[in-house]
């Protein structure tokens, strides 16, 4: 079958032929009908040999997955073959406290177990087949789009997954501002639309995407890179700033405006994971009074129930450039340099 795999450290992604895997007990093969490119996938390809920590190579890229159900290990009776699923990445263990919740993303074994999530060490989607360890970890999709689906499982969870935790803040009358309004940005602007009362101010350095965070509900939109962008958002609210702040990409010159735009009492959060290494100073004078700074990874798994159900209401439009299987190459090359319309999806 053909997969898209990394295969050295610093080469570039490549389609090659690989074996069809098959499912052993407990386990699921999908046939893959869609596998949505992350800017993870960029970083993970750019960590150093000596600093690589996902397993070996070569690793089949892809950890936003929808597909069709093939094939059922011995013991899984809880999905039908035919099945059309999506596939929640960030495995855990099952059984520690917070996988018990549903948070596996937070699997506080995960590490010591060696789990890793598919196409980030596991073999991922960007295949024709793979192999979906438990059914927990498949979400119905029914006839959406597999195209749209994909990029639904992160694209759509990871902000999703952020913005409720701060929904308390976001009532009529607040501002909140969106840093990059590209593939998790114009997620997460419809996200705040959807659930909230909130102004939502779409920044980016890119005119295109600002194009794009108006068209998915940004209220007011401006360059990052306007030296005048922090006054006019504090002329904006009144001086107040912003109760909400959402950094979906990540990097530090992103990071040293995206702080400067938070009020008293606001949250920021740190959700795109830009190259890695973005710091920002919090301290008593560098940050304002009781507001909340973290970063977030990925989403629960009821979450990514509630995020399909949202897009079967027509409530989440993903924009996607599609590309084919034996073009990913070139679409990762594209989310490299900047210049996607939208979200990548490889569309099998």
């Amino acid at each position: 079958m053909k997969a898209v795999q990394y295969r050295t450290f610093g080469g570039s992604p490549e389609v090659v032929e690989i074996e069809k895997p098959s499912p052993g007990p407990g386990q699921i093969l999908l046939r893959v009908t869609a596998s949505g490119l992350c800017h993870s996938d960029v970083f993970v390809m750019s960590i150093p040999e000596d600093q690589y920590f996902l397993g070996t190579l070569p690793m089949t890229l892809g950890h936003e997955g929808v597909g069709t159900v093939e094939e059922l290990g011995a013991g899984v009776s809880n999905v039908t073959v035919g099945q059309n699923v999506a596939v929640y990445g960030p495995w855990g263990c099952g059984v520690c406290y917070q996988c018990a919740q549903g948070h596996e993303n937070y699997c506080s074994q995960a590490a010591r177990l060696n789990i890793l999530a598919p196409g980030l060490g596991a073999p991922g989607s960007m295949a024709e087949y793979m192999i979906v360890d438990d059914a927990r970890h498949l979400v119905d999709i029914g006839d959406l789009d597999p195209a749209i689906a994909a990029p639904l499982t992160d694209a759509a969870l990871t902000p999703y997954h952020a913005i409720k935790a701060s929904l308390a803040k976001l009532g009529a009358g607040t501002t909140t501002v969106v840093l990059g309004a590209g593939g998790l940005g114009h997620l997460g602007i419809q996200i705040l639309k959807v659930l909230s009362g909130t102004r939502v101010i779409a920044l980016d350095v890119d005119e295109s995407k600002l194009k794009l965070a108006k068209q998915s509900g940004a209220d007011v939109t401006m360059l990052s890179t306007d030296s005048e962008v922090v006054e006019r958002v504090r002329q904006l609210t009144g001086g107040r700033m912003a109760e909400g702040v959402f950094d979906f990409a990540g990097f530090q010159e992103s990071l040293d405006v995206a702080r400067q735009l938070v009020g008293v009492g606001g949250d920021f959060k740190i959700v795109g994971l830009g190259m890695g290494g973005a710091t920002i100073p919090v301290g008593f004078f560098a940050t304002p009074y009781e507001a909340n700074i973290g970063t977030t990874y990925w989403g629960y798994r009821e979450e990514l129930f509630e995020v399909i159900e949202l897009a079967k209401e027509g409530k989440l439009n993903v924009h996607v450039e599609r590309f084919s299987i034996d073009d990913a190459p070139k679409a990762y090359e594209k989310l490299h340099n900047g210049t996607l319309d939208g979200r990548a999806v490889v569309v099998f």
